[in-house]
């Protein structure tokens, strides 16, 4: 007899490890756990199981090694590549939930230093930081529900990756469980330890495929006295990349944030908020931010910058925020674009990195690809652009029944990949690989890598039990 493919004597061994609280087999129970923040994969698995210590999390791993059991490690299941999903098979795996071990561990406001279980949610980290006048700087539009664990694991990046950098440059040490259950604790509180390999780096990025993360121990920033916020119009994308180089010589670390936003995003936005309204005209519209000490005139600053940059046409329209509600609004379009792309449904989504110069250059190939073959397809062209980072999404016409346009879907994001290698970028630059991209991501790797990329995982991960499927297809290893 089986309970939901698990059997009662397995079932009752993971329920004397973690108590029946931190086990959950019933289908209904489950449910959140096999579906993705965007709705668009769901998956299946054996038992979702809910350590509630790092001990927990340990005696888990080495009954599941015992039994053979696949291990799947589940943050705050934001992500949209299904790397915490069993989407690949008829669900022969379980999912290990972090969510239990929320705590932050302590706040060093002298040392600049936060550590915290890996299943605390970021806002609260971030929140717990301000208490202390200090900034955590990873911000992400999931940040409310997202996990600090995750954002490690698939090396998460947001706004502020242009001063701060993504979340491995923000990481100075790690807490994780090997796939043999042994604990490594990785933290130090050290901001220079030139003690030869930098092993925390294995786990940053490998997305729970060489070990489970427990802990996370973070950089702290001072508090921004001041932060500066305008939304401007340009005439197209070759300018806004133009402001950008501008805006980095001329004010140098200070910028915080530089979005770039086509025009015909704004439809969007206001699906999520009907009462948005657009404070700029043009085709083009870039949302920058700065932040400081409070000992810069900062306002002065972009002022002067706004007003050269205006006379020269680069920028044709422009709102300096006056107050942080405005600037909240401003912001708040470029998270209602996400919103409301989530709302119309089904919708290609792709997560693309190029040279910064290469930014037009592949807005353009992208769109006149979309209108040449498959036209009645909608483009929608926005980022985070001073990385390099842009999401070109594609909308599907609204009389297309779902499984055609995600048949044909499949084909768009096979013609936007091929535009992206062609021009030396990457297809993940912030959301990872997980299983969605995994077989063109391991396509895309000459020889060696691949040699590397093996060895790594058999040597930490020899029974290929950690989260396979994901990240590269588990047939390919080595092993």
């Amino acid at each position: 007899m089986t309970i939901h493919g698990i059997s009662p004597d397995v079932l009752a061994a993971l329920e004397h490890v973690l108590e029946q609280s931190g086990v959950a087999a019933d289908t209904a129970d489950m449910a959140k756990y096999l579906v993705d923040w965007s709705g668009d994969h769901h998956g299946g698995a054996l038992a979702v199981l809910k350590p509630a210590s790092v001990a927990e999390v340990q005696a888990a791993v080495r009954l599941c090694g015992t039994l053979g059991l696949a291990m799947i490690p589940q943050g705050g299941n934001t992500g949209l590549v299904a790397g915490a999903i069993d989407i690949g098979t008829a669900g022969g795996a379980v999912v290990i939930s972090l969510e239990r071990l929320n705590r932050i561990r302590s706040v060093d406001a002298d040392n600049f230093i936060l550590q915290a279980d890996a299943g605390c949610i970021l806002q609260h980290i971030k929140d717990a930081a301000d208490e202390r006048d200090c900034l955590f700087p990873l911000a992400l539009g999931a940040q409310g529900s997202c996990q600090i664990g995750g954002n490690a694991a698939s090396n998460a990046g947001g706004v502020n990756v242009l001063r701060y950098g993504m979340a491995r440059d923000l990481i100075v040490g790690l807490e994780a469980v090997l796939p043999d259950g042994a604990l490594w604790n990785g933290f130090s509180g050290l901001r220079k330890d030139n003690r030869g390999y930098d092993l925390k780096q294995l786990f940053i990025g490998a997305e729970g495929t060489l070990g489970i993360i427990t802990g996370v121990e973070m950089k702290l920033f001072p508090k921004p006295g001041r932060v500066e916020t305008a939304y401007l119009g340009l005439p197209s994308f070759e300018a806004a990349i133009s402001l950008f180089r501008r805006a980095r010589r001329q004010c140098c670390d200070l910028i915080s944030a530089f979005e770039i936003i086509g025009a015909e995003c704004m439809e969007l936005a206001r699906l999520a908020d009907p009462n948005i309204v657009t404070p700029v005209t043009g085709p083009v519209h870039v949302l920058i931010e700065l932040s400081s000490s409070a000992a810069i005139d900062l306002r002065a600053l972009l002022m002067n910058f706004l007003a050269d940059t205006m006379e020269e046409e680069i920028v044709t329209d422009a709102v300096l925020a006056e107050s942080g509600a405005q600037a909240r609004a401003f912001w708040g379009i470029r998270e209602g674009l996400v919103e409301g792309q989530a709302k119309r449904g089904y919708h290609v989504r792709t997560d693309l990195s190029v040279r910064i110069s290469d930014i037009p250059t592949l807005i353009a190939q992208a769109r006149q690809f979309i209108e040449l073959q498959h036209p009645g397809w909608i483009s929608q062209a926005y980022g985070h652009a001073g990385d390099g980072n842009i999401h070109f999404n594609v909308l599907p016409p609204l009389d297309l029944a779902e499984p055609d346009a995600r048949a044909r879907g499949a084909t768009i994001t096979t013609g936007l990949y091929d535009i992206t290698n062609a021009l030396g970028g990457s297809i993940s630059a912030e959301h990872g690989i997980g299983r969605t991209r995994q077989r063109v991501y391991w396509a895309g790797m000459s020889a060696v890598q691949r040699r590397l990329v093996s060895t790594l995982k058999d040597a930490l991960d020899p029974g290929g039990l950690m989260n396979p499927g994901c990240l590269f297809p588990a047939t390919e290893t080595s092993s």
